[in-house]
């Protein structure tokens, strides 16, 4: 059956940066289709920490609570010695949170149950995944996109604008653009499989033969469930007994403990560690989000966060350009993302090899808190600032009181798919109301009152200045009182115009 309509965007995979992607446009009313070509949501507990900037990601989403409540926080690691005795020692660097880093601490919350509430969030917008729904051809023109899709019902033929790939590390959609994949295989071949066990107390993640590529193995306990996550090396070749009996006969063998027995396998996978990525993240109107785009090893839990915060820098900027904003903008998604993906394969393959020498200890290197886009297109400073704050950051937290006397925090100010300009120190903006900005007069007479100093220690502006925050919560431009006329040419950039 054939069946021609127009939608914005279709959305090939529905993981969890598909799933971002269409909680962000299902929240500005922008039509689209989320297709996956599995009959079931994905099981397996792969992606299981949630870092502190895609938890201020998932707090815009207004999914944050709900996944906390699942999850918690990571265990002590117990390091085995040979000589069966151990010790305890803190998985993660542990920093206090502050009004500027409200969150410091990775979650760990098994990716089947992330998804499982994104999924939820998607549902209380109006719409859900299609499953056993399958991309099989498209062809992109001037105009947009021509796919063909393939489900239980038949074939079927849709025109949609903009056709987005999130279809993972074996990319249908990059595979048919012809877009190169350039990178290495890391030389590691490992086990990750989640499995009801008894023998081992929950209390803690239970490492041995650490630094021994041959024998090392970690049994952690996954929060908001009765289930371990076993991972480790094995040969490079040969067949590997993924079943009960199988994973038992490895953990006993490595561990030396003849009393664990893995009594049921929920999900189990044998994998060969990758860095690779995409030489382009667009082509014409189709583009590249999450596994599509980049692959890595797993190590320091960079990919499940890396692949949400793909889908929410182009799910507003998709938006936008739907809604009337020059298609340039789009052009940002590339120039912001991809350096930031190079990165990330760079820090977990430098962790993959921390790892082979058993120091499994992270900071904040892994907590995406510095990730910025000081180089963007869409990054405006005037005049030019040396230090401290600049455009293109991410736009920090702050405790403030509204004039009528209640605590508020900026993320209040930011959460939504709007953008926020915050006037310091102001009597009256020059910046006139226009749909899809909100203006808060921070400051003396305004209507945000500063009197924790908060904002004023970790913005460091200069009164008259103005701060234009991005819908995901970067900033846009700061602009001196002076220079504020140069916020309607950048507003017409991002859809803003008057």
């Amino acid at each position: 059956m054939t069946q021609n309509s127009t939608i914005d965007v279709l959305i090939s995979g529905a993981g969890a940066a598909g799933l971002t992607l269409a909680i962000e446009l299902a929240r500005r009313g922008i039509s689209f289709r989320l297709i996956e070509k599995l009959n079931d949501p994905f099981r397996g507990s792969r992606g299981k920490g949630i870092q502190p900037r895609t938890q201020e990601v998932f707090e815009d989403m207004g999914i944050l609570d709900r996944i906390v409540a699942l999850g918690g926080a990571y265990p002590k690691q117990r390091e085995y010695r040979n000589d069966g005795s151990f010790i305890d020692s803190d998985a993660m660097v542990r920093e206090e949170a502050t009004p500027a880093e409200p969150y410091h601490l990775p979650l760990m919350v098994p990716q089947f149950l992330t998804e499982r509430v994104m999924r939820e969030r998607l549902i209380e917008l109006g719409h859900r995944p299609e499953f056993g729904c399958e991309l099989i051809g498209f062809e992109q023109d001037e105009a947009g996109v021509t796919a063909q899709l393939n489900s239980q019902s038949g074939d079927e033929t849709i025109r949609v604008r903009w056709l987005v790939g999130a279809d993972g590390g074996r990319s249908v959609v990059r595979h048919a653009l012809d877009i190169g994949f350039p990178g290495k295989t890391l030389g590691v071949r490992a086990i990750v499989a989640d499995v009801a066990l008894t023998g081992l107390d929950r209390d803690a993640w239970h490492r041995f033969g650490e630094g021994d590529m041959q024998r090392q193995l970690a049994l952690c306990p996954l929060a908001g469930t009765d289930l371990f996550q076993i991972q480790g090396p094995i040969p490079l070749e040969g067949e590997i007994d993924l079943s009960a009996a199988g994973l038992t006969a490895l953990v006993r063998e490595r561990t030396g403990r003849e009393n664990v027995d893995v009594q049921s396998v929920s999900w189990a996978s044998a994998y060969t560690m990758n860095a690779r990525l995409s030489d382009r993240y667009r082509l014409g109107r189709i583009f590249l989000v999450g596994d599509a785009a980049h692959t890595h090893p797993p190590t320091g839990g960079q990919g499940l966060n890396t692949s949400v915060q793909d889908a929410y820098n182009l799910g507003w900027k998709l938006a936008a350009v739907v809604a009337g904003a020059p298609d340039q903008l789009l052009d940002s998604y590339e120039e912001e993302r991809r350096p930031i993906a190079a990165a990330m394969l760079g820090l977990a393959t430098k962790l993959l090899d921390a790892l082979k020498r058993g120091d499994v200890r992270r900071g904040r290197e892994v907590h995406q808190l510095d990730i910025g886009y000081p180089e963007s297109s869409v990054a405006l400073e005037k005049p030019e600032r040396r230090c401290g704050l600049l455009a293109g950051d991410r736009a920090p937290d702050a405790a403030l009181a509204g004039a009528a006397g209640q605590p508020r925090r900026l993320f209040d100010m930011f959460r939504g798919a709007h953008w926020t300009l915050l006037c310091y120190e102001v009597d009256q903006t020059v910046v006139p109301p226009r749909k899809g900005l909100h203006i808060h007069r921070v400051g003396r007479s305004g209507d945000l009152l500063d009197e924790s100093g908060h904002f004023r220690s970790v913005y460091a502006l200069t009164p008259g200045d103005h701060v234009l925050v991005r819908p995901d919560g970067y900033i846009g431009a700061i602009v001196a009182s002076g220079a504020a006329s140069a916020l309607e040419a950048y507003f017409a950039k991002v859809g803003l115009a008057a």
